[in-house]
């Protein structure tokens, strides 16, 4: 979940203003200096509320419904290339910035865990050695990440302090249900039921390269195609909105409310309609 696609970055300016010339709907409100942010890497719910929390190259920033930004949280800039929420936890990856501690390691931070929500960050695994691209958790709190400079699936039951390795898979992204490990392969959707050990083919499965869980156990996820994906319980899946350009981040937020980083911006998407919360710059 709300990972990064290795994409070109583009410059996001923090603040809801008109887009000229688009009748999509965007959220009001203004900064008095807005923060740009590029890099956009991973984007994910904040579990108080209805804010956003947003994984850049800059740091943690967190973004409200009405399009208002504050950040880097806790002024911590480290370049966030990894992000996951478990309950109220945070856990990140990526590599240090200007200001970032030397605790928290270099040229990689390994895993590190926030549990103020990102005011503060300790070290807790693979200091130093290693970059997660892809992180995420499942629903019994088992942590799932790929790192940058492998193949291997590497999996954690005691919140990030200990990793193994998995099956040897080269996925753009991972989602964890009450079924099993999904991933977004080359080959298509892939699911592991024996804790990532193993992999199979999802059947009748678009081909995706970013992937979420929604609330319901089901699956969404961006395609190749240029589309947003949605699957109900029953495991059919259904096309929806076509993005403009590329998906950078993505998440579920619910299980009908979607929250994609394209050519637009930040972009919120529901069945009714599509609302622009941070417009591309």
């Amino acid at each position: 979940m709300n990972r990064h696609s290795p994409l070109p970055a583009f410059a996001i300016a923090l603040a809801a203003v008109a887009l000229t010339g688009c009748a999509v709907p965007q959220a009001s409100g203004t900064n008095a200096v807005p923060p740009v942010i590029q890099h956009i890497h991973g984007v994910a719910a904040d579990p108080r509320g209805e804010d956003l929390f947003i994984a850049t190259h800059g740091g943690l920033f967190t973004l409200t419904p009405e399009g208002a930004i504050t950040g880097p949280i806790g002024g911590h800039d480290f370049d966030a290339m990894g992000f996951t929420v478990l309950d109220d936890a945070l856990f990140a990856s990526g590599h240090p910035g200007t200001q970032t501690p030397a605790e928290l390691g270099s040229p990689n931070l390994g895993v590190i865990r926030s549990d103020d929500f990102g005011e503060s960050w300790s070290p807790i695994a693979l200091t130093g050695s290693t970059d997660f691209h892809v992180l995420t958790a499942g629903p019994d709190g088992t942590l799932y990440g790929i790192a940058s400079d492998g193949v291997d699936l590497l999996i954690s039951t005691d919140d990030g302090l200990e990793w193994t390795r998995g099956a040897t898979l080269a996925a753009a992204d991972l989602a964890a249900t009450g079924d099993g490990l999904y991933a977004a392969a080359e080959e298509g959707l892939l699911l592991s039921t024996d804790n990532g050990a193993t992999f199979t083919p999802v059947a009748d499965a678009p081909l995706l390269y970013t992937l979420d869980a929604k609330p319901n156990g089901s699956l969404a996820g961006v395609g190749t195609d240029g589309a947003l994906w949605s699957q109900n319980t029953e495991g059919t899946w259904q096309r929806l909105d076509a993005l403009q350009g590329a998906a950078q981040a993505f998440t579920a937020i619910d299980d009908e409310r979607f929250i994609v980083v394209d050519d637009r911006g930040i972009v919120q998407i529901t069945a009714d309609d599509t609302t622009i919360l941070a417009p591309a710059r």
